[in-house]
């Protein structure tokens, strides 16, 4: 049937594992954005700056320290979390009880700036990182990279892991607990406020862990980030705004059909997920794992 409507299998295979690829980064960058949302109630526009920083990071502990991949898959999130510290205690605290527009505009600037700055230090153009993986496997109909394979198995173990935390343990009862009803959190001895300093820290740490990832297989540019997170934003918003299930599921999912799509109709790979968007909004506008508030 592929060899009748002209599409060979590598072909095929070959652009269901792009999109997973791709899904694998929509999955965890839409979960950082869904955390952030969900918990906090802020709509974090500096999330594809913060996957931009880390990849940054690993590569300058790369080139800079001699710190190789592993580390820096370790150390990278560790540093970019420590920034998003900074910026929940000293910006998005003020901004708390205010309009979700202004947390937005917040750190819109915010990615602006990081851009900015890397841009104005490193130039426009990508940078290569080293492939920690090399080689592969060929499987008959199709040849799957080591490290191709890795970034799909660290994705789903990593949103797996972070959905099981936040939906079927303690620690997540005390964070859903903390957005709803913070004054009886608080009278439990917990501490809210820096419960919710170090969620927003973790959200911007799930970002440039997506980095690091990223950094091997594509180019460290600072326009990484900026050209990823419209599609993030879409995926959320069909996934359901704050809902970790649906970041997940809508993430890999989108990512295959927009590697489908590059196969049958080539010319709407960069519009289907906009398309879905308008779709799924006309029919259930909470997103189709939301819940209408």
């Amino acid at each position: 049937m592929m060899e009748l409507i002209g599409i060979p299998p590598q072909a095929l295979f070959g652009q269901l594992m792009l999109g997973l690829i791709n899904g694998s980064f929509y999955a965890m960058l839409s979960l950082g954005l869904a955390v952030i949302f969900g918990l906090l109630n802020v709509i974090n526009f500096a999330h594809g700056a913060q996957y931009m920083l880390g990849a940054f990071a690993a590569w300058m502990l790369l080139n800079y320290l001699g710190i190789p991949y592993w580390g820096a898959l370790v150390i990278a999130p560790i540093l970019v979390a420590a920034t998003g510290l900074v910026i929940e205690r000293v910006f998005l605290r003020r901004l708390h009880d205010l309009d979700h527009l202004y947390g937005l505009l917040l750190t819109f600037g915010l990615a602006l700036i990081f851009e900015g700055v890397m841009r104005s230090q490193y130039g426009s153009a990508g940078m290569p990182y080293g492939n920690p993986l090399p080689g592969g496997v060929n499987l008959g109909f199709m040849y799957l990279p080591w490290y191709r394979g890795w970034i799909i198995a660290a994705s789903l173990v990593i949103c797996l892991a972070t959905w099981f935390v936040i939906e079927r343990t303690k620690l997540g009862a005390y964070l859903r607990a903390a957005t709803e009803r913070p004054e009886i959190v608080q009278s439990f001895g917990i501490d809210v406020p820096r419960m919710i300093t170090l969620t927003y820290a973790f959200g911007v740490g799930l970002a440039a862990l997506a980095g690091v990832l990223a950094a091997p297989a594509y180019q460290v540019s600072p326009n990484m980030g900026s050209n990823l997170i419209i599609v993030v934003f879409a995926v959320v918003v069909i996934g359901g705004m704050g809902s970790i299930m649906g970041a997940i599921v809508t993430g890999f999912g989108l990512g295959v059909i927009e590697g489908l799509t590059k196969v049958f109709y080539p010319e709407a790979s960069n519009t289907v997920i906009f398309v879905i968007m308008a779709l799924v909004l006309m029919v259930r506008p909470a997103g189709l794992f939301g819940t209408a508030k």
